[in-house]
């Protein structure tokens, strides 16, 4: 496996996905809950939460990144 496949594979903090995402931790809190739309895909690892990078650019591709960072729907 090369190091760019375990970079896409490797697990991001929530501070990291903060950063890609350009969002305060927060809010990528608040869209790990399960009353949450859309909801972040994640793994929780005892307290921890961790989330894969192909996991999050799967998500901007499906909601399109539209109205994220203010917490709306456009659904």
């Amino acid at each position: 496996m090369s190091s760019t496949d375990q970079d896409r594979d490797s697990l991001l903090t929530v501070e990291e996905v903060a950063r890609l995402l350009r969002v305060p931790k927060s809010w990528v809190y608040e869209h790990t809950r399960i009353s949450s739309n859309p909801r972040l895909p994640h793994v929780k690892l005892g307290k921890y939460l961790r989330f894969r990078r192909t996991d999050i650019e799967e998500f901007m591709k499906k909601t399109g990144g539209e109205s994220l960072a203010h917490g709306t729907n456009t659904q």
